[in-house]
């Protein structure tokens, strides 16, 4: 290979180079973007829940700490279920 020759291939390499750097720095901004929107969703998911379960916890029965675990005195009933106290005459 001639001096001309190595010297239009480095060029070339250095172009192709070049346009996977562009590429690549484009798609890092497309994964940090992605990565924080799917932060902010984790962090309103988190604050919803809470929120639900306290509102689950002011609308239901009492909660009292048994064996350090949260449980209410008087368990919530399911839609639907029987209640084996009832009789049907």
């Amino acid at each position: 290979m001639t001096d001309p020759e190595v010297l239009e291939r480095i060029t070339t390499r250095r172009a192709e180079l070049d346009g996977l750097e562009e590429q690549l720095i484009k798609q890092l901004s497309e994964v940090r973007a992605e990565q924080d929107e799917l932060a902010v969703a984790v962090r309103v998911w988190q604050r919803m829940s809470e929120q639900l379960a306290d509102e689950r916890t002011e609308a239901g029965s009492p909660v009292v700490q048994v064996a350090g675990r949260a449980v209410r005195l008087v368990p919530d009933r399911a839609p639907g279920a029987f209640n084996c106290c009832m009789v049907h005459q």
